[in-house]
Order: structure tokens, then C-alpha cells, then sequence
């Protein structure tokens, strides 16, 4: 293994030396050391430890081979909360902070909200600790996962006095008792099969099975939408993340489901990344 520190060497010394970007060692050398951002500042010249420099040895190696520093530091922010993320789940990206954003917008006060695929929980938490009137449910078919989002529940509603979110270990609806939510969530598996993007970046070390359907990239969706007409209460809106082409496929699935107000909601970069609609009125529940 590539070594890039010594003993002796400072928190400077190894920010100078460091083959990554600032940012990233600055992230690495306060994960091993146990420092805040202020604190490496103004504590520059201390020695590291010979267990810390051979941490911070073995994290630059992992991510120099491509780890995600997610996983090499063991959480992710998002929507103002740090999860705690591993192998197990996906990254939490802030595209998916748009989902969380249209969940609160579309959902009434005191109502019900299922978080489909939740892995780490970043959705459904992030509602409901915005949102702690709401009766949060989530479910993933993977048990470590629901682990993980289970553990950043109690980690990050503890302080408060709200509803406990409801998890479930459920292949999609299968294992899903409670019916009419009134919004159904979801960032499900979405990329096509043999994507080259598989292959690259981040997405090489993320659970595989979390990331495409191994199909066409609609199955997923399919199996969301069409159950969604039996756990929605009438005029309850179902929101589903997508890829960046996705939309127009999306919407047709909606309408085909009889789903009315029907559109798309475009991220930061102006991506249409979320598709919903609600379900009518007309539209006769299964």
C-alpha cells in the first residue's frame, strides 16, 4: 500500500503532502483525527499519532482506488442531517432533496407518507423530523439497510417528541399492512441495465441492486405505480424520483394509471428529476 505520511508529520504537513483536493483531506484528516473543521486550523501543528497516520494512510489508498468519501467517513449530509451511510445503501445526493421538498409541499398536516426503497432512511427521516405531525412508514427488502435507517431514526429523533417512523421489510407493497396514505415516495432503482455509468465514479462501490432494475429501467416503477392505487387515499399523490430522461416514460406509466395533474419538478440544474400526479377521484381503487 502507497503511504503519503510519516510519524511526525503535522495536520499541515499532511494537508500539503495529501495526493487529494483540500477538501477531501480535510474531511479525512478530521475523521481519523477527531477534530472540527476550526480546530484543525488552529491546532495546524500537531503531530498526528502513529495510529492516526496510518489511518489516514489506508483512507487516502481507498479513496485514491475510487471509494466514495461517504463511505470512507461513514455518513452523508443531507437536508441538513448527517446520515449515517455504508455499502449497504446508497448515497444520500441533494437531487433527492427535491423528493423531500414536494413530499412536505403534498402532504396535509397530521397526514400519512410511505417512503418506498428507503435505504438509509435520508427521505423519510427528513420528513419527519420537517414534518412531526406526519405518520412516517418506510420500507426496504434489504435487511441491512432497514438497519441503517433504522439506527439514524433513533439517532437523529431521539431529542424530540415525535411519531417513531414505521419500518418495514417489504419487497415493494408485499409486506405493507396500513393502506391509504396520503403519499406514497419513492427514488427507486432507475438506471438501465448495462449502463456504462455503472462502471464509473461512486456507482461502482454502491449496492448494484439499489441502483439499476437490471431491466429497462421502468420495472420498478411499474410495480410502484400500479400498487400505488390501492395504498393512496383519493386524492393522495404519489412522487417518484427518476433519471434525467426519464420523465416523459414516467408520466405516460401515471396517466396510463389513471393519476391526474400530472408533471415533473426539475432539480437545481433544471433536470426534470421528479414525476407525480394524483390519484383521482374517478380512478377506481383496487
Amino acid at each position: 500500500m502507497s503511504t503519503w505520511f510519516a510519524l511526525g508529520d503535522s495536520i499541515a504537513t499532511c494537508q500539503k503532502k495529501s495526493p487529494l483536493d483540500a477538501l477531501e483531506t480535510r474531511m479525512l484528516i478530521s475523521h481519523v483525527a477527531g477534530l472540527s473543521r476550526v480546530q484543525l486550523i488552529t491546532r495546524s501543528e500537531d503531530n498526528l499519532t502513529a495510529t492516526q497516520i496510518q489511518a489516514l494512510n489506508a483512507l487516502i489508498a481507498k479513496r485514491m482506488a475510487g471509494e466514495p468519501i461517504a463511505y470512507l467517513l461513514g455518513e452523508r449530509e443531507f437536508y441538513g442531517l448527517n446520515f449515517t451511510v455504508s455499502p449497504a445503501v446508497l448515497i444520500p445526493r441533494a437531487d433527492t432533496e427535491l423528493l423531500v421538498e414536494l413530499a412536505l409541499q403534498h402532504t396535509p398536516p397530521n397526514g400519512s407518507l410511505l417512503d418506498m426503497g428507503t435505504g438509509s432512511g435520508a427521505i423519510a427521516i427528513s420528513v419527519a423530523v420537517h414534518a412531526p405531525s406526519l405518520q412516517v412508514s418506510a420500507c426496504d427488502i434489504s435487511i441491512d439497510a432497514l438497519a441503517i435507517a433504522q439506527n439514524n431514526a433513533a439517532r437523529l429523533l431521539k431529542l424530540n417528541v415525535r411519531q417513531p417512523i414505521q419500518f418495514y421489510r417489504s419487497d415493494w407493497y408485499q409486506a405493507i399492512p396500513t393502506k391509504d396514505f396520503h403519499t406514497i415516495v419513492s427514488n427507486p432503482p432507475y438506471i438501465v441495465q448495462h449502463d456504462p455509468h455503472l462502471n464509473q465514479g461512486d456507482l461502482r462501490f454502491e449496492p448494484i441492486d439499489a441502483l439499476t432494475d437490471h431491466a429497462d429501467g421502468l420495472s420498478a416503477y411499474r410495480v410502484i405505480i400500479d400498487g400505488a392505487r390501492s395504498y393512496l387515499t383519493t386524492d393522495g399523490y404519489l412522487l417518484l424520483e427518476h433519471g434525467y430522461d426519464q420523465s416523459e416514460a414516467i408520466q405516460d406509466l401515471l396517466r396510463q394509471a389513471g393519476f391526474s395533474e400530472v408533471q415533473s419538478w426539475p432539480d437545481l440544474a433544471g433536470i426534470l428529476r421528479v414525476s407525480g400526479g394524483r390519484l383521482s377521484h374517478h380512478t377506481t381503487k383496487i
